[in-house]
Order: C-alpha cells, then sequence, then structure tokens
C-alpha cells in the first residue's frame, strides 16, 4: 500500500472538510439551501426507514457503491478517488458548521460523525488507494499491458475487498451505535 497516497487521500478529505466550513460561514444562505436540499434528499430515502437493520443495509449498500466507484475510477489517473473524498468532506464540513450554527453542540456534531466515520473516511480511501494503484501499474509496471492490467487489477480488487469489510463495520457503528451516542433515534 502506497503510504503517501493514502494520506494524500485522507488529506483531500480534510481540505473538503476545512473549504466545507469556511463555505458555509461565507455563504449561509447557499448552505441552508444545500442543507435543506440534502436533509430533503436523506429524509426521502429514509422515510419508512422501520429499524437499525434496515438502516444498517441502506448505509452500507450505498457506501458500498461510492466504494465501487473510487476502486474502478481510480484507474482513470487517480481524479475519481480524490473527488470522491473532496466532495465528501466538502459535505461532512457544510453540516457540521451549518449544524453548529443552528445551535447543535459541537459535542453531539462529533458524536454524530466521528463514530463511525473513523473507520469509513479510510475505507474509501483504501478502495481509492486501490484504483490507483492499477493505474500506476499499467502505466509503470512491467510486463506486457495485459500483465501489468491484471496485476494492479488484482491489487485493487483486494484493497476494495478490504474498503468493504471496514464499510459494513462503519455502516454497523452508524446504524446501532452513533444514534445512542449522538442522542437521537428512531
Amino acid at each position: 500500500m502506497n503510504k503517501k497516497i493514502f494520506l494524500a487521500l485522507l488529506g483531500t478529505f480534510l481540505i473538503g472538510v476545512s473549504l466545507g466550513v469556511v463555505f458555509t460561514v461565507l455563504n449561509p444562505q447557499f448552505a441552508e439551501n444545500l442543507f435543506l436540499n440534502l436533509k430533503q434528499i436523506f429524509s426521502g430515502k429514509l422515510n419508512g426507514v422501520p429499524d437499525s437493520f434496515t438502516l444498517f443495509k441502506l448505509i452500507f449498500l450505498n457506501n458500498t457503491r461510492v466504494a465501487i466507484l473510487a476502486a474502478f475510477g481510480g484507474v482513470l489517473f487517480g481524479v475519481v478517488p480524490l473527488g470522491i473524498l473532496f466532495f465528501n468532506g466538502f459535505l461532512v464540513g457544510i453540516v457540521m458548521e451549518y449544524s453548529y450554527l443552528q445551535g447543535e453542540s459541537l459535542t453531539k456534531i462529533l458524536l454524530s460523525i466521528l463514530p463511525h466515520g473513523i473507520v469509513e473516511i479510510p475505507a474509501f480511501a483504501i478502495a481509492g488507494l486501490g484504483g490507483i494503484e492499477w493505474y500506476l501499474e499499467i502505466i509503470k509496471g512491467r510486463g506486457t499491458l495485459g500483465d501489468r492490467f491484471r496485476r494492479g487489477f488484482k491489487t485493487a480488487m483486494k484493497m476494495l475487498g478490504i474498503a468493504i469489510f471496514l464499510l459494513l463495520i462503519a455502516a454497523l457503528i452508524e446504524a446501532y451505535v452513533t444514534p445512542s451516542l449522538a442522542g437521537y433515534s428512531f
């Protein structure tokens, strides 16, 4: 695993969070509209979610889809995983700052994000790293193009498997642990 690229992916997420916070401070009305739109979108998806297990399945399947996109998109010059991590970070920053400006305590905000986020975000970075390593193997590896493609693909799929396992854990935390820690329920 390329530690520098992994850290760059995590750094991209943190830059996204920071810019999301700054954006919200500078453009509170736009941030409020975005927040309300996101809330409506997610409320529509969560409307009728009867229990934690259904929420777990919804979160896990959605996050797995994003991880697959990051892994396969990584082979496109590494742009897709960087975009996914930046965009997710940007949205997290907006939601955090908007919630804070609305009077939510920092403790509750962090308890709503950190328990599952410390597993989920590295999982996305691992999936994206797999795709980037696939790309790097194709352009820098040894052997025929077919050999390099297969070696890179094998690496990417191993890393995607690790990422999906981590996303399973993150979804369990998000559906079963985070709500009680953050003080919200079904």
